[in-house]
């Protein structure tokens, strides 16, 4: 049966919803597309292909066949904990293009061409060129100044009591609201961003501002559109302190996503902040040798994860 089907064909990064939350069910395939089953038999089924990632919480098992489908439609299963508020790991489905992970990873190795695409993600972030003069982690410190001067104001604009950025992931619910419903809408962004930086054929943990964490350059990216669409949302759901603010933030995460047409953004976005650094992406050496098995040429552009 499966040979009469057409090839699977993934739908562009932009053109998909952005995430979807699955708690304590079983995630499979039913009729060539996800499913969901929760502990009473009720199936849910998710369109194939047409959700940009899988958020997986606690009480959910995935299975091999439901893994298969998520690589050949393009769908990242990321596994978080409970409400989302901690990423655990990731599915990559596809991998990373050889030609950008490794102009990647030249940007990020040459200090010169580090600092070129730094400053571009500083004034991508604020609007604005960075200081002249300043070196990464100077840059560093001046935006963390001015991440919290942000914060400060967006409270005061929304009436929320703020603190400062402080929770303990073992210990969630001491933590106050404002810092819960924070956590909730990044943990949202990061998992869509992630998706983005894999379908665009990037390398999460290269980055050029956070080093040193298997989402480093996710972090990196996600900064860029945080402050525009996360953030706000945060601090509002937290001004209303609902019962469920994790829950509420989610939803409301989802719709200015939508809105603000992220998905359709982010690629476009690393491709500026890179190409700061002004070169161009390595060639293949010339001696290089092919795979005995050649792969089927990509079906679209860099939206596309295979």
């Amino acid at each position: 049966m499966n040979g009469l089907l057409p090839p699977l064909k993934p739908i562009p990064i932009k053109e998909r919803l952005s995430i979807l939350f699955i708690e304590k069910g079983h995630l499979d395939v039913l009729d060539g597309a996800f499913v969901v089953v929760d502990k009473t038999g009720v199936r849910t089924h998710i369109p194939v292909g047409g959700v940009a990632c899988l958020m997986l919480e606690p009480g959910t098992r995935v299975s091999h066949a439901a893994c298969a489908l998520a690589a050949r439609a393009g769908t990242l299963l990321v596994w978080v904990g409970e409400a989302g508020v901690r990423l655990y790991s990731s599915g990559q489905p596809g991998g990373a293009r050889a030609d950008r992970l490794l102009y990647q990873a030249k940007l990020a190795l040459d200090p010169d061409l580090r600092l070129k695409v730094v400053r571009k993600m500083y004034a991508m972030r604020f609007g604005a060129d960075p200081p002249a003069r300043r070196s990464v982690d100077q840059l560093r410190g001046i935006e963390g100044a001015r991440v919290r001067e942000m914060y400060k104001q967006l409270a005061k604009r929304y009436g929320v009591e703020w603190k400062g950025r402080d929770y303990d992931p073992e210990k969630w619910d001491a933590s106050d609201i404002p810092n819960r419903c924070l956590s909730s809408a990044t943990a949202c962004l990061y998992g869509v961003v992630e998706a983005a930086v894999l379908a665009a054929g990037y390398a999460p943990a290269v980055g050029f501002i956070h080093t040193g964490k298997p989402l480093s350059f996710v972090y990196d990216v996600a900064d860029i559109y945080k402050f525009s669409t996360v953030v706000p949302v945060a601090f509002r759901i937290a001004a209303r302190r609902p019962h469920n603010p994790e829950q509420q933030v989610r939803l409301a995460c989802r719709d200015v996503f939508r809105e603000s047409k992220l998905l359709d953004r982010i690629i476009p976005g690393i491709e500026e902040m890179l190409a700061a650094g002004e070169i161009e992406p390595p060639q293949a050496p010339a001696d290089a040798i092919g795979p005995a098995i050649p792969e089927d040429e990509p079906l679209g552009d860099a939206g596309h994860r295979s």
